[in-house]
């Protein structure tokens, strides 16, 4: 499990995480909205070397958010059609495979422009399911990993 809290609104957030070998690894995210921005979808992104895992044998989920989005090659997950408020936690549940021991997968969310009318937000959200949030600077986080169990 990996926790945390997020305060930055201009920067994605990269995790590299020290697995103690390659495979196959469910990740348990969780992170606080310490932004004054509701989160209305965030998106997940492996390196070159990791693919997301959505099979029978995997749990894929957000307890925030009712859809997840992945793309064919594996390598970028969006969860949508939810809220993450300012000070509430998002919970996400996701399966990683890596061929490298030091795994990086990055975060991305997206806030709706208030000013902005429903259904403008609607398509934008659209929009960026489908191709993808704009790279942003990222925030770079080097986690430890524990193996229970």
């Amino acid at each position: 499990m990996v926790s945390g809290a997020i305060d930055a609104i201009d920067h994605d957030v990269s995790v590299c995480i020290n697995l103690p070998e390659p495979g196959r690894w469910q990740i348990i995210k969780s992170e606080t909205n310490l932004t004054d921005q509701t989160w209305v979808a965030m998106q997940v992104t492996t390196d070159d070397d990791s693919v997301f895992i959505n099979d029978s044998d995997t749990m894929v989920m957000s307890r925030q958010f009712s859809k997840t989005f992945m793309t064919p090659d594996a390598r970028r997950l969006t969860f949508y059609d939810g809220e993450v408020r300012p000070g509430e936690a998002v919970l996400k549940v996701f399966t990683i495979e890596s061929s490298l021991r030091r795994p990086t997968y990055a975060h991305a969310r997206y806030s709706p422009i208030a000013a902005d009318a429903p259904e403008k937000n609607a398509e934008k959200l659209e929009k960026l399911i489908a191709d993808g949030m704009p790279q942003r600077p990222v925030i770079e986080l080097i986690v430890p990993v524990t193996v229970i169990g």
